[in-house]
Protein backbone atom coordinates (compact mmCIF):
# COMPACT_ATOMS: atom_id res chain seq x y z
CA UNK A 1 0.00 0.00 0.00
CA UNK A 2 2.58 2.19 1.15
CA UNK A 3 4.52 1.96 -2.43
CA UNK A 4 1.30 2.38 -4.36
CA UNK A 5 1.08 5.48 -2.41
CA UNK A 6 4.04 6.75 -3.44
CA UNK A 7 3.22 5.90 -7.08
CA UNK A 8 0.36 8.42 -6.47
CA UNK A 9 2.22 11.06 -5.42
CA UNK A 10 1.96 14.17 -7.92
CA UNK A 11 5.45 14.79 -7.41
CA UNK A 12 6.40 11.66 -9.58
CA UNK A 13 4.29 11.69 -12.22
CA UNK A 14 5.62 12.46 -15.77
CA UNK A 15 6.53 15.84 -17.39
CA UNK A 16 3.33 17.28 -18.77
CA UNK A 17 1.63 20.10 -20.10
CA UNK A 18 0.76 21.59 -16.92
CA UNK A 19 4.65 21.43 -16.13
CA UNK A 20 5.89 22.88 -19.26
CA UNK A 21 3.48 26.32 -18.79
CA UNK A 22 5.00 27.02 -15.48
CA UNK A 23 8.46 26.24 -17.20
CA UNK A 24 7.80 28.59 -20.16
CA UNK A 25 6.33 30.80 -17.46
CA UNK A 26 9.83 31.11 -15.28
CA UNK A 27 12.19 30.86 -18.43
CA UNK A 28 10.31 34.13 -19.91
CA UNK A 29 10.37 35.70 -16.36
CA UNK A 30 14.36 34.62 -15.99
CA UNK A 31 14.98 36.01 -19.55
CA UNK A 32 13.82 39.34 -18.57
CA UNK A 33 15.54 39.53 -14.93
CA UNK A 34 18.92 39.12 -16.49
CA UNK A 35 18.06 41.95 -19.13
CA UNK A 36 16.75 44.16 -17.27
CA UNK A 37 19.65 43.60 -14.67
CA UNK A 38 22.40 44.09 -17.16
CA UNK A 39 20.93 46.93 -18.70
CA UNK A 40 21.23 49.58 -16.10
CA UNK A 41 25.03 49.35 -16.55
CA UNK A 42 25.03 49.20 -20.20
CA UNK A 43 22.62 52.61 -20.22
CA UNK A 44 24.60 54.33 -17.80
CA UNK A 45 27.80 53.86 -20.01
CA UNK A 46 26.09 55.40 -22.38
CA UNK A 47 24.55 58.56 -20.60
CA UNK A 48 28.07 59.18 -19.05
CA UNK A 49 28.84 60.90 -22.67
CA UNK A 50 26.05 63.30 -22.30
CA UNK A 51 25.90 64.11 -18.31
CA UNK A 52 28.74 64.40 -16.10
CA UNK A 53 28.06 61.52 -13.70
CA UNK A 54 30.34 60.55 -10.55
CA UNK A 55 32.35 56.92 -9.79
CA UNK A 56 29.30 56.68 -6.94
CA UNK A 57 26.31 57.54 -9.21
CA UNK A 58 27.43 55.02 -11.73
CA UNK A 59 27.82 52.16 -9.19
CA UNK A 60 24.57 53.50 -7.33
CA UNK A 61 22.76 53.24 -10.21
CA UNK A 62 23.77 50.46 -11.78
CA UNK A 63 22.91 48.43 -7.87
CA UNK A 64 19.90 49.92 -8.07
CA UNK A 65 18.10 46.90 -9.00
CA UNK A 66 20.27 44.68 -6.92
CA UNK A 67 19.30 46.88 -4.37
CA UNK A 68 15.48 46.32 -4.99
CA UNK A 69 16.36 42.64 -5.40
CA UNK A 70 17.02 42.80 -1.56
CA UNK A 71 13.81 42.75 -1.08
CA UNK A 72 13.42 39.27 -1.65
CA UNK A 73 12.72 38.41 1.87
CA UNK A 74 9.61 40.34 2.31
CA UNK A 75 8.39 38.89 -1.15
CA UNK A 76 9.51 35.25 -0.02
CA UNK A 77 7.53 35.93 3.35
CA UNK A 78 4.65 36.92 1.31
CA UNK A 79 4.27 34.04 -0.84
CA UNK A 80 4.35 31.64 1.69
CA UNK A 81 1.36 33.40 3.24
CA UNK A 82 -0.71 34.37 0.30
CA UNK A 83 0.65 31.96 -2.38
CA UNK A 84 2.87 32.01 -5.18
CA UNK A 85 -0.08 31.89 -8.62
CA UNK A 86 -0.94 35.59 -7.86
CA UNK A 87 2.13 37.22 -7.13
CA UNK A 88 3.66 35.92 -10.28
CA UNK A 89 0.53 37.03 -12.13
CA UNK A 90 1.26 40.68 -11.34
CA UNK A 91 4.97 41.57 -11.66
CA UNK A 92 5.99 41.22 -14.78
CA UNK A 93 2.82 44.14 -15.68
CA UNK A 94 4.31 46.52 -12.85
CA UNK A 95 8.15 45.97 -13.61
CA UNK A 96 7.07 47.22 -17.51
CA UNK A 97 5.09 50.22 -15.73
CA UNK A 98 7.99 51.38 -13.83
CA UNK A 99 10.54 50.28 -16.42
CA UNK A 100 8.97 53.10 -18.75
CA UNK A 101 8.74 55.77 -16.24
CA UNK A 102 12.05 55.91 -16.78
CA UNK A 103 11.64 57.76 -20.57
CA UNK A 104 10.40 60.87 -18.17
CA UNK A 105 13.20 61.71 -16.53
CA UNK A 106 17.12 62.42 -16.33
CA UNK A 107 17.02 62.98 -12.62
CA UNK A 108 19.39 60.90 -10.87
CA UNK A 109 17.54 60.16 -7.82
CA UNK A 110 14.54 59.42 -9.34
CA UNK A 111 16.14 56.95 -11.72
CA UNK A 112 18.04 55.40 -8.71
CA UNK A 113 13.91 54.95 -7.00
CA UNK A 114 12.85 53.30 -10.30
CA UNK A 115 16.22 51.18 -10.35
CA UNK A 116 14.93 49.29 -6.65
CA UNK A 117 11.09 49.54 -7.74
CA UNK A 118 12.43 47.47 -11.08
CA UNK A 119 14.93 45.39 -8.97
CA UNK A 120 11.47 44.36 -6.28
CA UNK A 121 9.75 43.14 -9.22
CA UNK A 122 12.50 40.90 -10.58
CA UNK A 123 12.89 39.64 -6.61
CA UNK A 124 9.58 38.09 -7.35
CA UNK A 125 10.61 35.68 -9.85
CA UNK A 126 13.67 34.79 -8.41
CA UNK A 127 11.87 33.78 -5.50
CA UNK A 128 8.42 32.79 -5.88
CA UNK A 129 8.85 31.93 -9.25
CA UNK A 130 11.71 29.38 -8.17
CA UNK A 131 9.34 28.36 -5.14
CA UNK A 132 6.36 27.56 -7.44
CA UNK A 133 8.63 25.42 -9.93
CA UNK A 134 10.40 23.53 -7.85
CA UNK A 135 7.25 22.62 -5.84
CA UNK A 136 5.32 21.38 -9.32
CA UNK A 137 8.26 19.87 -10.87
CA UNK A 138 8.55 15.95 -10.95
CA UNK A 139 11.50 15.00 -9.04
CA UNK A 140 13.34 13.24 -11.63
CA UNK A 141 13.49 16.37 -13.56
CA UNK A 142 13.49 18.86 -10.81
CA UNK A 143 17.49 19.58 -10.37
CA UNK A 144 18.36 19.44 -14.24
CA UNK A 145 15.65 21.54 -15.12
CA UNK A 146 16.69 24.41 -12.66
CA UNK A 147 19.83 24.24 -13.53
CA UNK A 148 18.97 25.28 -17.37
CA UNK A 149 17.04 28.23 -16.47
CA UNK A 150 20.55 30.00 -15.68
CA UNK A 151 20.69 29.74 -19.81
CA UNK A 152 17.94 31.82 -20.08
CA UNK A 153 18.92 34.25 -17.54
CA UNK A 154 22.44 34.46 -18.91
CA UNK A 155 20.91 35.21 -22.02
CA UNK A 156 19.29 37.92 -21.27
CA UNK A 157 22.38 39.62 -19.50
CA UNK A 158 24.54 38.78 -22.66
CA UNK A 159 21.63 40.51 -24.90
CA UNK A 160 21.58 44.13 -22.56
CA UNK A 161 25.39 43.73 -22.52
CA UNK A 162 25.11 44.21 -26.66
CA UNK A 163 22.29 46.39 -27.02
CA UNK A 164 24.06 49.93 -27.49
CA UNK A 165 25.02 48.42 -30.39
CA UNK A 166 21.42 47.89 -31.81
CA UNK A 167 19.24 50.50 -29.79
CA UNK A 168 21.38 53.55 -31.23
CA UNK A 169 20.69 56.92 -33.06
CA UNK A 170 18.59 58.75 -30.34
CA UNK A 171 21.53 61.19 -28.95
CA UNK A 172 21.17 62.33 -25.34
CA UNK A 173 17.84 59.92 -25.00
CA UNK A 174 20.16 56.58 -25.99
CA UNK A 175 20.56 56.19 -22.56
CA UNK A 176 17.30 56.42 -21.46
CA UNK A 177 15.93 54.44 -24.67
CA UNK A 178 18.05 51.20 -23.09
CA UNK A 179 16.94 52.08 -19.76
CA UNK A 180 13.04 51.84 -20.87
CA UNK A 181 13.91 48.65 -23.24
CA UNK A 182 13.11 45.92 -20.91
CA UNK A 183 9.85 46.47 -21.21
CA UNK A 184 9.24 44.58 -24.40
CA UNK A 185 10.12 41.03 -22.64
CA UNK A 186 8.40 42.48 -19.77
CA UNK A 187 4.76 42.71 -21.76
CA UNK A 188 5.81 39.72 -23.21
CA UNK A 189 6.23 37.83 -20.39
CA UNK A 190 2.92 39.42 -18.26
CA UNK A 191 1.01 38.24 -21.38
CA UNK A 192 1.94 34.54 -21.56
CA UNK A 193 1.70 34.45 -17.92
CA UNK A 194 -2.04 35.90 -17.84
CA UNK A 195 -2.78 33.51 -20.72
CA UNK A 196 -1.14 30.30 -19.16
CA UNK A 197 -3.51 29.35 -16.30
CA UNK A 198 -0.70 29.21 -14.10
CA UNK A 199 -1.67 27.00 -10.93
CA UNK A 200 -1.36 27.08 -7.46
CA UNK A 201 1.23 25.23 -5.75
CA UNK A 202 0.04 21.93 -3.99
CA UNK A 203 2.64 22.30 -1.41
CA UNK A 204 1.42 25.48 -0.29
CA UNK A 205 -2.00 24.50 -0.05
CA UNK A 206 -0.97 21.38 2.03
CA UNK A 207 1.05 24.14 4.53
CA UNK A 208 -1.94 26.04 4.80
CA UNK A 209 -4.14 23.08 6.39
CA UNK A 210 -6.05 23.15 2.62
CA UNK A 211 -5.41 19.40 1.11
CA UNK A 212 -8.57 18.65 -0.27
CA UNK A 213 -7.76 22.00 -2.27
CA UNK A 214 -4.52 20.70 -3.28
CA UNK A 215 -5.93 17.21 -4.30
CA UNK A 216 -8.91 19.46 -6.47
CA UNK A 217 -5.74 21.46 -7.90
CA UNK A 218 -3.33 18.47 -8.53
CA UNK A 219 -6.01 16.52 -10.36
CA UNK A 220 -7.41 19.40 -12.65
CA UNK A 221 -4.30 19.42 -14.10
CA UNK A 222 -2.50 15.72 -13.97
CA UNK A 223 -5.45 13.44 -14.01
CA UNK A 224 -7.56 11.55 -10.83
CA UNK A 225 -4.91 9.12 -10.69
CA UNK A 226 -1.93 11.57 -8.97
CA UNK A 227 -2.68 13.48 -5.24
CA UNK A 228 -0.82 14.50 -2.53
CA UNK A 229 1.57 11.89 -0.35
CA UNK A 230 0.18 10.55 2.71
CA UNK A 231 2.70 12.12 4.46
CA UNK A 232 1.64 15.51 3.30
CA UNK A 233 -2.04 14.81 4.68
CA UNK A 234 -0.42 13.95 8.14
CA UNK A 235 0.67 17.03 7.81
CA UNK A 236 -1.82 19.48 7.11
CA UNK A 237 -4.16 17.58 9.73
CA UNK A 238 -1.44 19.35 11.98
CA UNK A 239 -1.34 22.61 10.66
CA UNK A 240 -2.82 25.34 12.49
CA UNK A 241 -3.38 29.08 11.60
CA UNK A 242 -0.17 30.55 13.65
CA UNK A 243 2.10 27.66 12.38
CA UNK A 244 1.15 28.20 8.88
CA UNK A 245 2.11 31.83 9.21
CA UNK A 246 5.53 31.85 10.94
CA UNK A 247 8.03 34.46 11.58
CA UNK A 248 10.89 34.77 9.35
CA UNK A 249 13.14 34.43 12.04
CA UNK A 250 13.19 30.48 12.26
CA UNK A 251 15.26 30.81 9.25
CA UNK A 252 17.97 31.70 12.16
CA UNK A 253 17.11 28.98 14.57
CA UNK A 254 18.95 26.09 15.41
CA UNK A 255 17.08 24.00 12.55
CA UNK A 256 17.72 26.35 9.42
CA UNK A 257 20.57 28.27 10.53
CA UNK A 258 23.40 26.61 8.94
CA UNK A 259 21.54 26.19 5.12
CA UNK A 260 20.42 30.10 5.53
CA UNK A 261 24.40 30.90 6.57
CA UNK A 262 25.46 28.78 3.84
CA UNK A 263 23.35 29.80 0.88
CA UNK A 264 23.49 33.58 2.23
CA UNK A 265 27.38 33.57 1.83
CA UNK A 266 27.72 31.27 -1.07
CA UNK A 267 25.10 33.28 -3.16
CA UNK A 268 26.26 36.96 -1.86
CA UNK A 269 30.09 35.86 -2.50
CA UNK A 270 29.01 35.22 -6.09
CA UNK A 271 27.18 37.73 -6.83
CA UNK A 272 29.41 40.34 -5.56
CA UNK A 273 32.06 39.22 -8.23
CA UNK A 274 30.05 38.52 -10.79
CA UNK A 275 27.73 41.50 -10.85
CA UNK A 276 30.50 44.03 -9.92
CA UNK A 277 32.92 42.71 -12.79
CA UNK A 278 29.99 42.12 -15.15
CA UNK A 279 28.12 45.25 -15.38
CA UNK A 280 31.44 47.67 -15.58
CA UNK A 281 33.72 44.92 -17.52
CA UNK A 282 34.27 48.09 -19.84
CA UNK A 283 35.51 50.25 -17.10
CA UNK A 284 37.58 47.28 -15.70
CA UNK A 285 39.07 46.53 -18.60
CA UNK A 286 40.21 49.77 -19.49
CA UNK A 287 41.75 50.12 -16.39
CA UNK A 288 44.09 46.64 -16.97
CA UNK A 289 45.26 48.90 -20.74
CA UNK A 290 43.46 46.84 -22.81
CA UNK A 291 42.41 49.29 -25.74
CA UNK A 292 39.55 47.17 -27.55
CA UNK A 293 37.36 46.31 -24.69
CA UNK A 294 34.39 45.61 -27.22
CA UNK A 295 36.66 42.17 -28.00
CA UNK A 296 37.20 41.33 -24.19
CA UNK A 297 33.29 42.00 -24.15
CA UNK A 298 32.79 39.10 -26.92
CA UNK A 299 34.96 37.32 -25.30
CA UNK A 300 34.05 37.55 -21.79
CA UNK A 301 30.28 37.57 -21.99
CA UNK A 302 31.10 33.68 -25.05
CA UNK A 303 33.09 32.46 -21.80
CA UNK A 304 30.50 33.30 -19.89
CA UNK A 305 27.70 31.33 -21.97
CA UNK A 306 30.01 28.45 -22.64
CA UNK A 307 30.57 28.51 -18.73
CA UNK A 308 26.81 27.51 -18.25
CA UNK A 309 26.88 25.41 -20.62
CA UNK A 310 29.83 23.50 -19.05
CA UNK A 311 28.56 23.31 -15.84
CA UNK A 312 25.06 22.28 -17.21
CA UNK A 313 27.17 19.23 -18.31
CA UNK A 314 28.34 18.26 -15.46
CA UNK A 315 25.53 19.67 -13.02
CA UNK A 316 25.14 15.93 -11.34
CA UNK A 317 28.31 14.21 -12.28
CA UNK A 318 29.76 16.08 -8.80
CA UNK A 319 27.70 16.67 -5.60
CA UNK A 320 26.49 19.66 -4.22
CA UNK A 321 28.92 20.45 -2.25
CA UNK A 322 31.90 19.51 -4.29
CA UNK A 323 30.61 21.82 -7.21
CA UNK A 324 30.38 24.58 -4.69
CA UNK A 325 33.81 24.04 -3.32
CA UNK A 326 35.72 23.68 -6.50
CA UNK A 327 34.15 26.42 -8.30
CA UNK A 328 35.07 29.14 -5.65
CA UNK A 329 38.40 28.10 -5.37
CA UNK A 330 39.31 28.00 -8.87
CA UNK A 331 37.59 31.64 -9.77
CA UNK A 332 39.90 32.11 -6.81
CA UNK A 333 42.57 31.24 -8.25
CA UNK A 334 42.18 33.13 -11.60
CA UNK A 335 41.30 36.31 -9.98
CA UNK A 336 44.62 36.21 -7.45
CA UNK A 337 46.64 35.89 -10.35
CA UNK A 338 45.57 38.77 -12.35
CA UNK A 339 45.54 41.07 -8.90
CA UNK A 340 49.27 39.97 -7.53
CA UNK A 341 51.00 39.34 -10.71
CA UNK A 342 50.64 43.09 -11.99
CA UNK A 343 53.42 42.51 -14.99
CA UNK A 344 51.48 39.56 -16.43
CA UNK A 345 51.51 39.74 -20.29
CA UNK A 346 48.67 40.96 -21.53
CA UNK A 347 47.91 37.89 -23.40
CA UNK A 348 47.95 35.57 -20.53
CA UNK A 349 45.78 38.59 -18.87
CA UNK A 350 43.41 37.78 -21.37
CA UNK A 351 43.51 33.94 -20.96
CA UNK A 352 43.13 33.86 -17.01
CA UNK A 353 40.13 36.60 -17.31
CA UNK A 354 38.32 34.69 -19.53
CA UNK A 355 39.09 30.80 -17.68
CA UNK A 356 37.65 33.43 -14.88
CA UNK A 357 34.51 34.17 -16.28
CA UNK A 358 34.08 30.33 -17.82
CA UNK A 359 34.49 29.24 -14.19
CA UNK A 360 32.32 31.57 -12.25
CA UNK A 361 29.46 31.29 -14.65
CA UNK A 362 29.35 27.35 -14.63
CA UNK A 363 28.53 27.84 -10.86
CA UNK A 364 25.49 30.12 -11.42
CA UNK A 365 23.54 26.95 -12.29
CA UNK A 366 23.78 25.94 -8.64
CA UNK A 367 21.53 29.26 -7.68
CA UNK A 368 18.35 28.01 -8.37
CA UNK A 369 18.45 24.37 -7.53
CA UNK A 370 20.65 24.57 -4.61
CA UNK A 371 19.20 27.42 -2.80
CA UNK A 372 15.57 25.69 -3.06
CA UNK A 373 16.61 22.69 -1.83
CA UNK A 374 17.97 24.05 1.18
CA UNK A 375 14.99 24.36 2.31
CA UNK A 376 11.49 22.28 3.28
CA UNK A 377 8.22 23.42 1.33
CA UNK A 378 6.31 25.12 4.29
CA UNK A 379 9.43 27.90 4.49
CA UNK A 380 10.75 28.07 1.01
CA UNK A 381 9.69 30.71 -0.01
CA UNK A 382 10.82 32.93 2.97
CA UNK A 383 14.05 30.63 3.06
CA UNK A 384 15.05 31.68 -0.78
CA UNK A 385 13.77 35.01 0.08
CA UNK A 386 16.46 35.61 2.62
CA UNK A 387 19.08 33.95 0.69
CA UNK A 388 18.70 36.31 -2.05
CA UNK A 389 18.25 39.37 -0.01
CA UNK A 390 21.81 38.40 1.34
CA UNK A 391 23.22 38.07 -2.11
CA UNK A 392 21.79 41.13 -3.41
CA UNK A 393 23.81 42.96 -0.46
CA UNK A 394 26.47 41.18 -1.92
CA UNK A 395 25.68 42.32 -5.70
CA UNK A 396 24.95 45.86 -4.70
CA UNK A 397 28.05 45.92 -2.70
CA UNK A 398 29.96 45.13 -5.65
CA UNK A 399 28.12 47.06 -7.65
CA UNK A 400 29.04 50.19 -5.38
CA UNK A 401 32.50 49.58 -4.39
CA UNK A 402 34.41 48.27 -7.63
CA UNK A 403 34.08 51.45 -9.76
CA UNK A 404 34.85 53.84 -6.74
CA UNK A 405 37.86 51.45 -5.70
CA UNK A 406 38.97 51.09 -9.15
CA UNK A 407 38.64 54.66 -9.79
CA UNK A 408 40.67 55.79 -6.78
CA UNK A 409 43.07 53.05 -6.62
CA UNK A 410 43.80 50.40 -9.48
CA UNK A 411 42.17 47.55 -10.61
CA UNK A 412 44.75 44.89 -9.41
CA UNK A 413 42.83 45.84 -6.01
CA UNK A 414 39.53 45.16 -7.42
CA UNK A 415 40.66 42.11 -8.35
CA UNK A 416 42.04 41.40 -5.05
CA UNK A 417 38.75 42.11 -3.25
CA UNK A 418 37.07 39.95 -5.39
CA UNK A 419 39.35 37.12 -5.33
CA UNK A 420 39.48 36.83 -1.46
CA UNK A 421 35.93 36.95 -1.03
CA UNK A 422 36.01 34.11 -3.21
CA UNK A 423 38.65 32.15 -1.17
CA UNK A 424 36.53 32.90 1.84
CA UNK A 425 33.52 31.39 0.12
CA UNK A 426 34.99 28.09 -0.92
CA UNK A 427 36.75 27.66 2.74
CA UNK A 428 33.32 28.40 4.39
CA UNK A 429 31.40 25.95 1.93
CA UNK A 430 33.95 23.11 2.94
CA UNK A 431 33.36 23.36 6.33
CA UNK A 432 29.66 23.65 6.23
CA UNK A 433 27.79 23.63 3.13
CA UNK A 434 25.94 20.38 3.30
CA UNK A 435 25.01 18.03 0.54
CA UNK A 436 21.54 18.54 -0.21
CA UNK A 437 21.16 16.54 -3.79
CA UNK A 438 20.59 13.16 -1.56
CA UNK A 439 18.35 14.81 0.73
CA UNK A 440 16.20 16.09 -1.73
CA UNK A 441 16.15 13.02 -3.94
CA UNK A 442 14.28 11.36 -0.57
CA UNK A 443 11.81 13.91 0.58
Amino acid sequence: MEKEDQKKFYKHAPFSNVHLRIYLAIILGQFTSGYTIQISGTAISAAQKYLPISSLWVGLIGSGTLIGLAGSLFVGKISDNIGRKQLLLINMYVLTGVSLCQLFTSNLWLTFIFRIAVGLMIAIDYTVGNALLIEWLPFKESGKMQSHLVIYWTLGFILASFSNSFITGFGESTWKILMVSPTLFGIITAVFRSFARLPASPSWLVNQGKPKRAQRVIQKHLGTKWGISKKQKIHAAKVTASSANFSWTILFSKKYIRYTLVGGVFYASQAFSFFGISIFLPILVSKMGISNTNLVGYLYNGCMFLGIIFGIRIFGTFSRRHFLVGDFLLSAICLLILALWSSIPKELALLTFSLFSLTLSAGLVMDYPYTSELFDSNIRGTGVGMVVTISRIGAAAGTVLLPVITSSLNVQFSMLTCGLILLFAGIFCFIFAPETSIKYKKS
